[in-house]
């Protein structure tokens, strides 16, 4: 069963110190040379049955998502040259590097499930623990969900030349649809879901690695015969740094030689803003840092080695992008793959790339869904939310008894392993919720909405990591980065926050409702737990 905190210490003192202890006695050696355990330790819900591949899987399939195939476009209109906008997914690609090793920092100094759930309950207290896993559960993960579920088809629709029907009820029920499937997908069980994801983890490189082979196989074409009438021309005839007259999608024009300094800002924020949501999902393996056989020595594994396999990656397609493309057609399209296969190669290679790119999306939806109902769990474990979300293998209220075999006999145990361990209570109210952004919201304002929310607790989350430094240097660290690190992200998230409020104040405003109507839930299940208690 889950164990519930003392309501009287909850919202004034951290409440991991059991936790953390008991991870201290069982790192006190080495640690990661400890054989796993086949159940879950110190009360945890799923079994440590992971490792780092699958982990590196997870953050690759998240990422490279729509970001990749959707995102040059609207960075390019704000930056003045191509070179430049290579310089922004540069530093788009380190600055979430700089997240994803403070979150490493602290997955590996903080045992628990849930991401940044136990992260600020341990600094700040319990109520920045649930106020975290409440916008991440009812806010931040339906919302990507939805998201992802618009893009994918929207990618079928703009394969077919059509681009104005996302607000169209078919277009919503239509992504509803391949919500449900990815969510059955994910509740068979966890391992059909990482191999699943590994399948669509190849998919991802292969989308990219053709993008990334028209553009070498162009360039030489058109370096060995000037004259050739393929691919864009523009990166052959025209400087890829200095400042040049973009074509927005409306058709207007914008000239960086007059615009003022402040007006030059306010373009490369926006697209520094874009190149981070298209890096979102960096976060993601310390969701699943529990089921990891040896979390001090996988997690930094598995985040050193997909962050920059996926920087590598974004970089290489976008400067492909140029390559095959007019540099006007880049900045006015929001399907640029599409697009440049379609005009290389004809609409029927066109249609295969909406293929790929579809499956790509959803190999991110699938990830995000995994991730979703892992969240939900460790909020109900701590009884933040009704223990029903915290039901592995069952549908409804049926629970897990203490009489149900972990290993004793060759029946028993097969017949525990035939039942999923999957979340699928936690993965089902992620649909619903996310089935209703899909329904009341768009593109444009569920990302935004997504954005904020999600930021607000990276910023309290990094801040409180570099507060741990000073307030408890003798923590162990199995991996620590050098302060600068972690200073970098909490200006960088702030800067986030700070931008997204300010261009969309009903958004930030509806945020705020979120996190007032959670608090409300906060003291209400408080005070029914005291009285329970007396």
């Amino acid at each position: 069963m889950p164990s519930t905190p003392e309501p009287e210490d909850g919202a004034s003192r951290p409440l991991l110190a059991d936790q953390r202890e008991a991870q201290n006695n069982n790192t006190a050696g080495d640690g990661d040379d400890t054989p796993p355990s086949s159940s879950a330790p110190n009360g945890g819900t799923f079994t440590k049955n992971l490792g780092a591949l699958e982990a590196f899987a997870i953050v690759i399939s998240i990422v490279i998502g729509s970001g990749i195939f959707t995102s040059p476009g609207s960075i390019d209109t704000n930056v003045p040259s191509p070179g430049a906008a290579l310089v922004v997914w540069l530093i788009g690609g380190v600055l979430a590097w700089t997240g994803a090793s403070t979150m490493t920092e602290l997955g590996t100094a903080i045992p628990g499930e849930g991401g940044v759930q136990p992260y600020l309950q341990y600094i700040f207290g319990d109520v920045f623990g649930f106020l975290a896993a409440w916008t991440w559960i009812v806010a931040v993960m339906p919302a990507t969900l939805a998201i992802l579920s618009i893009v994918f088809v929207e990618s079928i629709y703009s394969s077919l030349g059509i681009t104005d029907q996302a607000g169209r009820i078919e277009h919503k029920l239509f992504s509803i649809l391949i919500l449900v499937v990815i969510s059955v997908a994910n509740s068979i069980s966890t391992k059909a879901s990482t191999r699943l994801n590994n399948f669509f983890v190849v998919t991802k490189f292969v989308s990219i690695a053709a993008i990334v082979i028209a553009g070498v196989v162009v360039a030489i074409l058109q370096a060995t015969d000037p004259d050739r009438d393929i691919g864009g021309r523009d990166w052959f005839n025209k400087p890829w740094f200095g400042n040049r007259e973009v074509t927005n999608p409306d058709g207007s024009k914008t000239d960086w030689d007059d615009l003022s300094e402040w007006e030059t800002l306010g373009h490369l924020s926006a697209a520094l803003y874009g190149a981070l949501w298209a890096y979102s999902g960096w976060d993601k393996a310390i969701y699943v840092s529990a089921e990891l056989r040896a979390p001090a020595r996988q997690l930094p594994l598995a985040i050193n080695t997909a962050v920059p396999t996926i920087v590598f990656c974004f970089i290489t397609a976008n400067a492909a992008y140029y390559i095959l493309l007019p540099w006007d057609v880049v900045s006015t399209t929001d399907s640029v793959a599409v697009t440049a296969i379609t005009r290389l190669l004809g609409r029927g290679f066109g249609i295969v790339a909406a293929i790929l790119i579809c499956l790509v999306v959803a190999g991110s939806l699938l990830g995000n869904s995994f991730v979703a109902g892992r969240m939900a769990v460790a909020a109900a474990n701590k009884n933040w939310f009704p223990s029903l979300f915290a039901s592995v293998g069952f549908i409804g209220l049926k629970p897990r008894t203490e009489a149900e075999p972990n290993s004793s006999d060759d029946s028993q145990g097969s017949s525990h392993a035939a039942r999923s361990d999957a979340p699928i209570n936690a993965i089902t109210l992620s649909a619903i919720l996310s089935a209703l952004y899909i329904l009341l919201g768009n593109f444009r304002a569920l990302l935004t909405f997504n954005g904020l929310g999600e930021y607000s607790f990276f910023f309290l989350t990094v801040l409180g990591a570099i507060v741990l430094r000073f307030r408890e240097p003798e923590l162990r660290r199995p991996y620590k980065p050098f302060i600068l690190v972690p200073i970098v992200f909490a200006l960088v998230s702030g800067f986030v926050v700070i931008r997204g409020a300010f261009f969309a104040p009903v958004l930030a405003l509806v945020v705020i409702v979120v996190w007032i109507i959670g608090l409300g839930f906060y003291w209400v299940k408080k005070r029914f737990s005291e009285r329970q208690v007396e």
